[in-house]
């Protein structure tokens, strides 16, 4: 009873690390694996010593290993590999060798390492992390550029390459210099073997089997349907000698090509965090804090000698196979890091008693260091690839600085400033253009401003919410205003720098819902659209067509809806699937029906005596027999059998229900 007690304890000592230091690193925009590899390491047995053993926790690293291995299985896409061959087999697989190549002979030559350990260490060292790097492209909007397109295609290849690691080191871990050779080939063929025998059941077995589970509508069926598909292929690959990790991968890439991908993405996230939390908690847990401190040096030089030497052999090669200068750089500076294959060939090879831990200490922390780069080198490839060829021109269009951008505009007068020129900012322009009335749009978008410009739009590169810009763009001169973006705070953002210009042209701001409008309306929007609720307009304009309603009386409830800020549409009864709070972690409104009993404080009572504007809570109506009445006054008296229907954030919700029942 005191060992389960214990482990409980360990358990709850990670979580609370771990929820601290993620929340701490989102506000800083660092990965959140920093924070649990820094977790284990003061909580491990070499610092404040929390947890004294990792080896309770083994089992849990086991499955934490395997599912980081299964989300980035379902990452790995066959189509996109093929749409990208030339890059993937190409760059990706010179990139691999060479710089594995070159990670091995430092280490083999220089520091004395045996052959099997530089070539792990190697292999860590030359793969990069796919998730970081795919989540900062896409953030920043590089995802589709040209040294985007290259980074994507070297991290496939370095995907198949991470499989060959996995196959290889409990290979390593069970042959002797006679045996290599042909053991090295045996579990190759393996590996190959189990590879074309997943992907086939992949592409024949699976969808069939995912199908008749999706009928029975059960998602509790579906979740353990996932679970067992992927610890199966973890199974077989462990019974043929395999690794763990690589059937999970193998199922990861098997379910990638199914249908089902985004469902059991959707589906297996929790479970998938959780257990990847404590994977890389237990991974910083083996981090020797003496060692590290002792040997800092070595870790910075060793992060710094990864990311130089990977960042220039990277843009070499992609120079070489014909890419176009700064878009070699750039790739290489973002590919210049560490990443979660690194780890989990650690793991694989502390189980197998191929690395001394020590060595593997210092490794995954200049891997972390490495990684640790990543998000200011991706945000800022662009300017330190100027700084390197400053007199070279770059594929990516730089923003429109203030003089060419009011030259541009010098003769535009009373015009539309679109601010964002997505979906929502086109579908404007085009209404407006039917008009003639004039138009000029910003966007931070490089690829998107080349296409529009391309098709003859007014469009140009720029920070939207930059005086400067808005007002080499002629606001002074413009007759509205309108931001499309669908981020709450660069809306505002933009709003902010619009009213320290101009206090009183109109500025109409889009939004995907109704949670800011009161907040935007304050920052000084003339109107705020939210999109959510105008398409529930939108349909109730259709239904009631439908119904034979006279269009005057529709347009006239709407027009009124909108009039009062949407207050109507404010709000609805949540079910067990609905949101309680917005992106931002903001709680929404939501309506909820209390009924008054005769024992309740409110019976008798009027609304003015509850008070529940004092807790920000309205009251839209009440039910009272048949008869439903809307917007009752302070003075409206509660009877017994009355049904409130309120209306409101959650918690104020649930003081103003306490009100109803016990005052």
């Amino acid at each position: 009873m005191l060992e389960n007690t214990d482990y409980f304890n360990q358990v709850m000592i990670i979580l609370g690390g771990s929820v601290v230091s993620t929340a701490l690193l989102r506000r800083l925009r660092l990965p959140p694996v920093l924070g649990y590899l820094m977790v284990g390491l003061l909580i491990g047995p070499y610092a404040l010593q929390l947890i004294p053993k990792t080896n309770d926790l083994h089992f849990l690293s086991e499955f934490g290993l395997v599912f980081l291995l299964f989300s980035l299985g379902l990452e790995f896409s066959l189509g996109k590999m093929n749409a990208l061959r030339k890059t993937v087999f190409g760059l990706g697989s010179a990139q691999v060798v060479l710089c594995s190549l070159f990670f091995w002979s430092i280490l083999y030559f220089l520091f004395d390492f045996s052959s099997e350990t530089s070539l792990i260490i190697a292999g860590a060292l030359g793969l990069s992390s796919t998730a970081i790097v795919t989540q900062e492209l896409t953030r920043w909007n590089e995802l589709n550029s040209n040294h985007g397109h290259a980074a994507i295609g070297i991290l496939l290849f370095q995907d198949l390459a991470a499989v060959i690691f996995l196959i290889m080191i409990p290979a390593l871990a069970g042959t002797n210099d006679n045996s290599f050779s042909f053991e090295i080939g045996l579990i190759l063929l393996k590996g190959l073997v189990l590879f074309a025998v997943m992907l086939t059941v992949g592409k024949w077995l699976m969808p069939f089997i995912f199908h008749e589970v999706s009928k029975t509508r059960s998602e509790e069926l579906f979740v353990m349907t996932v679970l067992l598909v992927v610890l199966t292929a973890a199974w077989i690959t462990h019974a043929f000698g395999l690794s763990m990790a690589l059937g999970a991968f193998l199922a990861g890439m098997m379910l990638g090509e199914s249908h089902f991908k985004h469902q059991i993405e959707a589906d297996i996230r929790p479970f998938r965090d959780i257990l990847l939390g404590l994977f890389f908690v237990t991974v910083g847990m083996e981090l020797n804090y003496h060692i590290l401190i002792s040997n800092i040096h070595w870790v910075i030089l060793g992060s710094l000698g990864l990311v130089l030497s990977k960042a220039v052999l990277i843009a070499i090669l992609a120079h070489l196979l014909g890419k176009e200068r700064s878009s070699s750089i750039r790739t290489g500076l973002i590919l210049a890091q560490g990443g979660e294959f690194g780890f989990a060939l650690l793991t694989l090879a502390l189980t197998n008693n191929l690395l001394e831990p020590q060595v593997a200490s210092l490794v995954v922390a200049i891997i972390v260091f490495s990684i640790a780069t990543t998000p200011f080198l991706i945000r800022y490839n662009a300017h330190i690839c100027k700084l390197i060829m400053p007199n070279k021109p770059h594929e990516e269009p730089s923003p429109h600085n203030s003089d060419e951008l009011a030259e541009a505009t010098s003769e535009l007068s009373r015009h539309i400033i679109i601010c964002g020129f997505g979906r929502v900012g086109q579908t404007v322009a085009r209404f407006m253009r039917k008009e003639n009335l004039p138009i000029l749009a910003l966007d931070n978008d490089s690829i998107r401003i080349q296409e529009a410009t391309g098709g003859g739009e007014n469009a140009f590169f720029g920070d939207s919410s930059s005086r400067n810009v808005l007002e080499a763009a002629g606001l002074h001169r413009a007759s509205l205003v309108v931001i499309t973006v669908n981020e709450y705070e660069q809306s505002l953002g933009i709003l902010r720098s619009v009213r320290a210009l101009d206090d009183d042209i109109p500025v109409v701001v889009r939004t995907s819902d109704d949670s800011h409008l009161e907040d935007l309306k304050r920052e000084g929007a003339t109107e705020v659209i939210p999109e959510a609720l105008e398409g529930s307009l939108m349909l109730v304009t259709h239904v009631m067509t439908q119904m034979q309603i006279p269009f005057r009386r529709i347009a006239k409830m709407v027009q009124t809806a909108r009039e009062q800020r949407y207050q109507l549409l404010h709000g609805y009864f949540h079910g067990r699937q609905s949101q309680l709070l917005d992106k931002e972690g903001n709680p929404l409104i939501r309506l909820h029906p209390v009924k008054i009993s005769d024992g309740c404080f409110a019976a008798n009572k009027t609304l003015n005596e509850l008070n529940f504007d004092h807790r920000q809570v309205k009251v839209l109506r009440v039910n009272r027999q048949d008869l439903d009445i809307e917007k009752p006054e302070a003075s409206f008296r509660l009877e017994s059998g009355d049904t409130l229907i309120l209306q409101g954030m959650s918690d104020h919700i649930e003081q103003a229900e306490a009100r109803v029942y016990s005052g």
